[in-house]
């Protein structure tokens, strides 16, 4: 039985992720993986493909964490200030959520961060630090200052 070289299209139980080069019994590969649209015979053109397209892959990778790193600092450089409602005591009502902080950082600094990567808990008045993730090896810490 003959093997050849096939590059995975679709992740595949008990053989490897997109994009992997697997061997394979050639009635598998012809069967299976080439008749369902799961994988593609290794030649030297879509080998090359692949090499161009883990370049381009990784160009595109390292700019955006340029970006991330880029905001980061210019979080990290400014306070954000946040009104909160509260009671005659000076406590809050309920608490500061990441949806408030992602509307206030779109105010304040014209950014669209979505409120799933900001990391707070803002129970009281006062400065808080605020994680937020901008990638996924950089995390910024705002410094978040509630005002009732």
């Amino acid at each position: 039985m003959s093997k050849i070289q096939v590059i995975l299209t679709a992740d595949v139980a008990g053989q490897g992720r997109k994009g992997e080069i697997v061997s394979v019994s050639e009635g598998y590969a012809k069967n299976f993986l080439l008749k369902n649209n799961k994988g593609i015979i290794a030649t030297p053109e879509e080998l090359k493909k692949i090499e161009n397209k883990k370049i381009r892959d990784s160009k595109k990778a390292e700019e955006e964490k340029k970006k991330a790193i880029e905001v980061k600092a210019l979080l990290e450089s400014k306070k954000l200030s946040i009104v909160g409602k509260t009671g005659d005591n000076g406590k809050l009502f309920g608490a500061i959520t990441n949806k408030e902080v992602s509307s206030e950082l779109k105010k304040e600094f014209g950014l669209d961060i979505d409120r799933k990567k900001i990391e707070c808990t803002i129970k009281s008045l006062g400065e808080h630090k605020v994680i937020v993730k901008l990638h996924t090896d950089v995390k910024a810490e705002v410094l978040v200052v509630i005002k009732g």
